[in-house]
């Protein structure tokens, strides 16, 4: 890794980092008191994630169990959402980029999922990625398979807490939350709408990435942390 590469990796660690003040709690458990009291959009959460399988733009199976070992980062629209789809489709690009100016990018994946699977397959899903900023490197989009049901990924939605109601003129009224799922797939936290922090998420996601929760000891200094990314 050459010098300038290891210094823009530092500047956007320290960003992140300076963002956040007290990040190094020293559990998950104080991570998330403290993101509870100055992210009013964070909500912590702590049980197994509802599993799926799904079919991305090239007709290949996905489940959820597939990505075990990584932090997942999920949410539901539709690429005929005239409005907030959209933006939430740019705002976990730009959390996305966040991520992969770090060495999390290996360890972390976002999975976005069509409520909307007949009209999102194939290229459309592809495309969409294109026009809003992902890096396929570790996102994808998922839509429904030949022989599920129709609702199947609007039924998914509801197990993860939220509705995608078909309206008589094609649209659907839905909330906005992004999913964080921790590498043994347990559901850890929702960020609700589109006013949060992105690096309130980005540093939750580094916590899990480390396994913040398994070694709840005294938290390191900022520069050992990022001595340990190269």
């Amino acid at each position: 890794m050459t010098g300038a590469v290891i210094k823009a990796v530092v500047a956007a660690a320290l960003g992140v980092f300076v963002l956040v003040p007290g990040v190094f709690a020293h559990s998950l458990h104080e991570l998330e008191t403290e993101l509870g009291s100055r992210e009013k959009y964070f909500q912590p959460i702590d049980k197994a994630a509802p599993d799926f399988t799904l079919q991305d733009a090239g007709s290949r199976s996905v489940s959820l169990a597939d990505f075990r070992g990584k932090v997942v980062v999920l949410h539901f629209i539709y690429t005929h959402c005239p409005d907030v789809c959209p933006l939430h489709a740019e705002r976990i690009a730009e959390i996305q980029s966040l991520v992969n100016q770090s060495p999390m990018k290996q360890q972390v994946e976002f999975i976005t999922v069509t409520t909307d699977p007949t009209r999102d397959r194939g290229d459309v899903l592809t495309d969409y990625g294109k026009a809003h900023g992902l890096d396929p490197a570790n996102w994808i989009f998922l839509t429904t398979k030949r022989d599920q049901a129709e609702d199947e990924t609007r039924k998914l939605a509801e197990q993860f807490g939220h509705r995608f109601d078909k309206t008589e003129d094609g649209y659907q009224t839905h909330g906005i939350v992004t999913h964080v799922i921790d590498k043994e797939g347990r559901w850890r936290a929702n960020f609700h709408g589109l006013k949060f922090e992105p690096s309130n998420l980005v540093i939750f996601v580094n916590a899990l990435v480390n396994d913040f929760n398994k070694h709840p000891n005294p938290a390191p200094t900022l520069w050992d942390r990022l001595k340990s990314w190269f």
